[in-house]
């Protein structure tokens, strides 16, 4: 059974693509396949209600939005954890991410055919080349690159790319999210880990 404060989102102008769903991420694995969870992107009820403001927005602009990641399994952070333990690469327990208490999105704009916006870098920072380095241990490169993910980072060769993430940011904090300081792709819900919001224990049958 569903969680009662748990919504899941679906249709335009929204497109579910988990990252973690499939092996194309940082870790190389479908850890969300794996555990039966696949590609669902649940949320807090709270956290809908914020982005069903977005609807008219999008719809007026002829975009979507992209779902990379919303509500995590706590099953599922442990075991992409237990993949990559590197201190600072995920919350060190669940109950410190607020994914696994339903109140994140990862997310991205996309056009009306689901092409999406430039950014200056893919949604998690990801690349191939970086992602067999960091399953290897390596993380150097990869941690000097995730600079770029940070909204104070700056490059006036890419300024469309800039922009784009300068209007996602806008635009999140405009229906009440909040982001942080190192991945222009994530976006939270004010005091997400609180006893308003307690950790969710959830995979759908």
């Amino acid at each position: 059974m569903i969680d009662k404060n748990l919504i899941e989102i679906s249709g335009d102008p929204f497109i579910i693509e988990m990252m973690y769903a499939r092996k194309e991420n940082m870790v190389g694995q479908d850890v969300y396949q794996q555990i039966g969870f696949g590609n669902k992107a649940y949320i807090h009820k709270d956290m809908w209600a914020c982005l069903q403001k977005l609807i008219p927005w999008l719809k007026e602009h002829k975009l979507k939005m992209k779902i990379c990641d919303a509500y995590r399994p706590p099953l599922a952070h442990k075991k992409l954890k237990e993949i990559i333990p590197q201190p600072g690469f995920f919350a060190s327990a669940p109950e410190r991410s607020q994914h696994c208490h339903g109140t994140a999105v990862d997310v991205i704009l996309t056009d009306e055919n689901g092409n999406e916006l430039c950014y200056p870098t893919k949604v998690d920072a990801y690349r191939p080349d970086f992602a067999k380095e960091v399953q290897s241990g390596n993380f150097k490169d990869f941690f000097e690159y995730l600079k770029k993910a940070r909204h104070d980072y700056e490059d006036a060769s890419i300024p469309k790319e800039i922009a784009n993430r300068r209007e996602l940011k806008n635009l999140m904090e405009s229906i009440g999210l909040v982001a942080i300081s190192n991945e222009w792709w994530h976006y939270d819900l004010p005091n997400g880990i609180s006893e308003t919001y307690p950790i969710i224990e959830f995979i759908p049958e």
